[in-house]
Order: C-alpha cells, then sequence, then structure tokens
C-alpha cells in the first residue's frame, strides 16, 4: 500500500465466504467467481469460525495457516482447510452481515492479514473485529459497490476506504496501525476537565465523561459514532492474548518496557487449567504450544511483577491450603476488583459482567491492550446507549439467561440493533434480581453485539459489595441516569410473559421457548459453568434442581455426562461450605476447578463427536465452539433438569412429569 491507494496489484483474488461448500472450494482450487456466482454470502461469521480456539496459542507468523479453518457451511461443512487461503493468493474477503461476532480474539484479523488478506467487504461488522483490524491496518468496508471494481483491477484510494469512519479509527488506518500511532500522539494524553454544566446524561456518559483523556488528535467532548480514548481504573488479561501482546510491544518498542499504571494492571491464567484433558488439544501437536503459551504470560507477569491469579490444577488444588484466591477474569472482576463508577477493560468480549456493579466494562483487543499497557489510553468509539426495560415479574423458574435468549431471538437484536451499543437495563423486574444474576444479563451483552451493558447501582449493589467483598460503598448522587437521558431506543420486556428459553445450535440468537421446540431433542451431556453461569446463584439453582431430582429418586441416566465447573474459588468454597458438593457428587456429576474450560473448547465437558447434543449454560454456541457435536444453550436450572431427564426439558415439566407418575 501507498500512500494514496490500496493497490492490490492488478486484478486481487476475491475470496466469498459462501453458503455453498462448493462455491467455496471452486474458489479455493482456482476458480474466479462473481458475486453473483457466489450465492448466498454467509451471516453471523464468528472469530471462532476466523480462527477456531484450538490455533490461538499461535501469536505470530505462524497465524498464517489458520484464517477460516472454523468456517461451516450452511450445510455443516468446514471446506477451508489449514494453509489454503494462503496458498490461494486471496487479498480480499467478502462477507455477509455481523462479520467477525464473538469472541475479541484478535487472532482473526491477525491471521486473516497474515494470509495475505488486505481488505473485508462485508454488510456489518462487529464492534470489537473492527476495532481489532483497524489496530493492525487491516481495511474493512461495507462497500459492495468496491467488488466488481477490484475485479476490474482499479486500484482503491485510502480515503475512500477510511470514508465514513470516525477520524481516529481514519487516523489509525492511516499510521499503520494503533501502536505506531499512540506513540506518535498518546505520550502526553491527560484527563479532561469536567464541563461545569451539560444537559441531562446517560449513567454511561457520566462515567465516560470522568474518565476521558484529552489527546492532540480527539475531541475533548466526543459525539456518538466520533473516537476518543479514556483512562482505565482496571486493565486485565488472560493467557490467549498476554503472549501476544508481549511480543508486538517487545517487537515494536524493545524491552524493557515502561508499563502506565503497573497497579491497576490484573493477569488471569484461566482458560487452559484443564487443557491436558481437553478433546482439542490433549494428546495433539498444539498441547506443546499451550503450554508455552502459558509461559508466555508468566515470564510477562514476572517480568513486570505484575498482579497475577492462576486457577490451580485439581492435583494442585488438592495441595492448596485454600490460599489460592482465582478463577474466570470475568467473576474474579466482579468478586474483587470493579467498584460503581469505575472504567474497567478487558481481553475478552464478555469483560461487561462487571458492568452489574454499576461500572462502565467492556472488552478489546490485543493491540488496544497493548497500546493500554504503555500509554494509560484506552480506545474508545463512543456509542449511543440502548434501554432495556424488563418489564412486570419473571415468574417461578425464570431466570436471567431464559431474559437474555429471549432478548437475542428478538428481530430488531438479530438484525443487528444492538452492535456497539451500550444495554442499560432497568425496570421493575431488574430491581428484583440479586447482582450474580444482573451479571447473567450484563456478561452476554457480548452476545447482543454491544459494547457494553449496565446497571444503575443501588441498595442490591451495596449488599453484594458488603457481602461478597467487605467493601463500605457509598453510592454518590451522579451515579444513576438523569431523567430526560437520550437513548437511541427502548426496548420493552414484559417479563411475567416469559418463559423457560433454548437457543438451538449454531447461535446464541436461535432463541426458542422450551415448549415450542417441537421435538424430543435427547441429550449426551450437560455442563453448568462458564463466567455467564459459574456464579453463586446459578449455583443454587444447579443445587436447587439436583437436590429436588435425588429427593424423587431421579438420577441422571448412564448415557448422559454431567459436568459441573466453579467460576471462582470462593464460588467452589461457598458450594462446600453449604454442603452442595455433596449433592452434586450423589448425583454423579464431574466436579471442575475453575476455569473457562468447554465454554472456551479447552477442557472436560466439550463434546468429542459430531453426533453427541450438549445442553449447555455458557454464553455462545457458534460452530466448534464447544467441539464438534451440537449445543443448545439454557438456564442453569434447565440444564439440571435436562441432565436428569436425558433429554431437553425445563424444571417446571420436569417436576409435572414426575407428579403424574
Amino acid at each position: 500500500m501507498n500512500e494514496e491507494v490500496l493497490d492490490l496489484g492488478g486484478q486481487p483474488r476475491l475470496l466469498f465466504l459462501s453458503q455453498s461448500a462448493e462455491a467455496v472450494r471452486a474458489q479455493l482450487a482456482g476458480r474466479r467467481l462473481t458475486r453473483a456466482e457466489a450465492g448466498a454470502l454467509r451471516d453471523d461469521i464468528s472469530t471462532d469460525e476466523i480462527s477456531p480456539v484450538r490455533i490461538m496459542s499461535h501469536y505470530d507468523a505462524r497465524l498464517a495457516r489458520f484464517p477460516y479453518t472454523g468456517f461451516t457451511t450452511a450445510d455443516r461443512q468446514q471446506p477451508i482447510a489449514p494453509g489454503a487461503v494462503q496458498a490461494g493468493g486471496f487479498q480480499v474477503t467478502v462477507a455477509g452481515r455481523r462479520y467477525g461476532k464473538g469472541s475479541s480474539r484478535e487472532h482473526s484479523p491477525a491471521a486473516e492479514q497474515l494470509a495475505g488478506i488486505r481488505l473485508v467487504i462485508a454488510e456489518s461488522f462487529e464492534r470489537i473485529y473492527r476495532q481489532n483490524a483497524d489496530n493492525i491496518g487491516l481495511f474493512t468496508s461495507t462497500d459492495f459497490g468496491l467488488v466488481e471494481r477490484l475485479q476490474r483491477g482499479e486500484a482503491i484510494p485510502v480515503a475512500e476506504l477510511v470514508g465514513g469512519r470516525d477520524a481516529l479509527a481514519a487516523a489509525i488506518l492511516r499510521s499503520g496501525g494503533l501502536l505506531r500511532f499512540g506513540r506518535q500522539h498518546l505520550r502526553d494524553a491527560r484527563p479532561v476537565r469536567l464541563p461545569a454544566a451539560c444537559g441531562p446524561l446517560t449513567l454511561f456518559e457520566k462515567i465516560v465523561q470522568r474518565h476521558m483523556l484529552h489527546t492532540p488528535v480527539t475531541p475533548d467532548a466526543p459525539q456518538p459514532g466520533e473516537g476518543c480514548f479514556v483512562r482505565a481504573d482496571w486493565r486485565f488479561i488472560h493467557e490467549y492474548y498476554t503472549g501476544m501482546a508481549a511480543h508486538m510491544l517487545h517487537e515494536t518498542l524493545g524491552r524493557p518496557l515502561a508499563l502506565h499504571g503497573m497497579d491497576s494492571i490484573l493477569v488471569f491464567e484461566d482458560h487452559t487449567s484443564y487443557v491436558e484433558e481437553s478433546p482439542a488439544h490433549a494428546g495433539s501437536l498444539l498441547l506443546p504450544n499451550m503450554h508455552a503459551m502459558q509461559q508466555a504470560q508468566r515470564d510477562f507477569a514476572a517480568a513486570y511483577g505484575l498482579r497475577s491469579h492462576r486457577t490451580l490444577t485439581e492435583e494442585e488444588a488438592r495441595a492448596d491450603d485454600g490460599g489460592n484466591v482465582a478463577g474466570i477474569s470475568h467473576a474474579m472482576m466482579a468478586e474483587h476488583y470493579a467498584l460503581p463508577g469505575q472504567l474497567v477493560v478487558g481481553t475478552d468480549s464478555h469483560t461487561p459482567h462487571s458492568g452489574a456493579l454499576g461500572c462502565v466494562a467492556f472488552g478489546v483487543g490485543t493491540t488496544d491492550m497493548a497500546n493500554a499497557f504503555v500509554t494509560g489510553a484506552v480506545r474508545l468509539t463512543l456509542p449511543r446507549v440502548l434501554r432495556i426495560e424488563l418489564a412486570g415479574a419473571l415468574p417461578p423458574g425464570v431466570a436471567a439467561k431464559d431474559v437474555a435468549l429471549h432478548l437475542l431471538q428478538l428481530p430488531a437484536i438479530r438484525a443487528g440493533a444492538g452492535v456497539g451499543k451500550v444495554f442499560e437495563f432497568g425496570g421493575p423486574a431488574l430491581a428484583a434480581l440479586g447482582t450474580d444474576e444482573r451479571a447473567t444479563l450484563t456478561n452476554m451483552t457480548a452476545e447482543l453485539g454491544g459494547l457494553t451493558g449496565m446497571v444503575e447501582p443501588d441498595a442490591e449493589t451495596l449488599r453484594f459489595l458488603k457481602e461478597r467483598r467487605g467493601v463500605d460503598c457509598v453510592l454518590e448522587p451522579w451515579m444513576r441516569s438523569d431523567p430526560g437521558a437520550a437513548y437511541s431506543d427502548t426496548i420493552r420486556v414484559d417479563c411475567t410473559a416469559l418463559s423457560p428459553m433454548v437457543a438451538r445450535p449454531g447461535d446464541p440468537g436461535n432463541g426458542v421457548p422450551l415448549d415450542q421446540v417441537g421435538e424430543r431433542v435427547k441429550v449426551d451431556i450437560a455442563y453448568g459453568g462458564s463466567c455467564t453461569a459459574g456464579k453463586r446463584e446459578d449455583f443454587d439453582q444447579y443445587h436447587a434442581v439436583l437436590a429436588w431430582g435425588l429427593a424423587q429418586g431421579l438420577t441422571v441416566p448412564p448415557q448422559v455426562q454431567l459436568f459441573l465447573q466453579y467460576g471462582t474459588t470462593a464460588v467452589r468454597d461457598y458450594c462446600s461450605a453449604r454442603g452442595y458438593d455433596r449433592t452434586f457428587a450423589a448425583a454423579g456429576a464431574r466436579i471442575l476447578q475453575p476455569s473457562c474450560g468447554a465454554c472456551a473448547n479447552c477442557g472436560p465437558g466439550s463434546s468429542t463427536e459430531a453426533g453427541q447434543v450438549t445442553v449447555s449454560a455458557i454464553n455462545r454456541n457458534f460452530p466448534g465452539r464447544s467441539g464438534p457435536g451440537q449445543v443448545w444453550l439454557a438456564s442453569p436450572a434447565t440444564v439440571m433438569a435436562s441432565a436428569l431427564a436425558g433429554e431437553l426439558v425445563s424444571w417446571a415439566e420436569l417436576q409435572r412429569r414426575v407428579g403424574a407418575r
């Protein structure tokens, strides 16, 4: 690329990510398709498909072999083999709506770029994916008029490619990426002086305003859609990203690094404690890479004296004196660090979890975090706020997970109405929920496509902080949205009309009321855990169903594998103190130490065969996310009821069946 045009050298090769496996294979074999010949393009291509979790131990040039190796066509074929994109000489990728949804992994655009992709064209992009692409200098566009022009061999002006983007995104792309941009412009970033007065604001806007940084290239009072930089109270990273961040920082800036505000940097090893048992890794050539990835994080944390939390292996946990405090990063942030009014960023799309405490928490990519490590500045494109009004009261047996799955199946959300938005949850049904249940909603803002989810702090927030953390927090008068604050829209949900929900395999947006599924779905695996569903209140639900089932003489059928995985060591200790662990053992569950585990296809509970069916309390069920089988998403109670029944069923329906015996 020269300064003026994206010159791909004659007629570049375009890879249409078609719904048709035949069309994809034809392109890989050398045929150049027109847009019409490619047929319908795949929507909702997730980062799990662009760069499957099994290859995320790579964080350098080796990623070039793996873009789209998890890509799945409409008939569930995966036609793109390792090395195929690079060997085919493709330079442009073309796809449908909501490209890059799901995980915040920067491995996805990095793999594309390293394989030779210079431009991705899609109908729409998920926020984190597009920001990650900007940060490494990979161009993205929603202009399908470029397709024919590129196929004619036309060189596209860079000004045209960045046209319509906010000024900050354009400047970062022109600079060749965020780290180069940061060295030029962010060394002297300083807090913006708060305005004396302004109109009614949402809580999100107030918190961002209090964390805004002045730079020479960003406005002090940005409008929605404009880019800015903010200071974070907490920055955290986990082992899938630290090696990549360290690699790019040392390669760009040398060593040792001068890290900014080291006391506010946290390091979590929360994904790979069960990697030795992971069906995707155990016994494979990837296992040494996973160990190297773990060690890269440990080395980085040790070199710079960073605060770390590491989940122990089962053998280590048996020898632990109880002093190890660890768990999944998001739950740990809520249990130990985040406070109302703060701003939290992490290298994971489920960072909004902490928004349940009334703070702004959002996920960023590796380059964003690397830049934040050395400058203290976090990139943010100012979003609009969407109000979610949860009216009425939830019926018995209906949980926050059911609300999330209901929201995900709404046509407006499936069409992308929530992409990049802040979801502000409120209303009577919300007020009645505990903080753990609220965190289920804010956590799954990632699936809704939002930047973050938030709940105004209240008496329940204070109870949680005092009971769980011994913190006497004072809510300041400003910690609420003002009457008359502007929202992009309001979605009202009549919670009294909700019933237990599930999401069919393939996408969290495939939601349907369980009583409308219309088929008997046999279950092979039942899994309860993850950041979304590994909290105390989730385990209260798991225990309630299993204890009831045991009292009724029910047992988990021998063909069903049941896994329960704690979110943190504090949740484990809570369950042990209440005797839950004895109930779980009596039900035949395998109880696992705190880790992301099967949710990230990195531990027991993942499927091993395409024919297996899992009912799971995790947050997403993209193809290949938790193994090759089919994953149905459900609430904790539904997962346990289904484990007892051996088929997909709600607790209420199982109770009716038992009562009718």
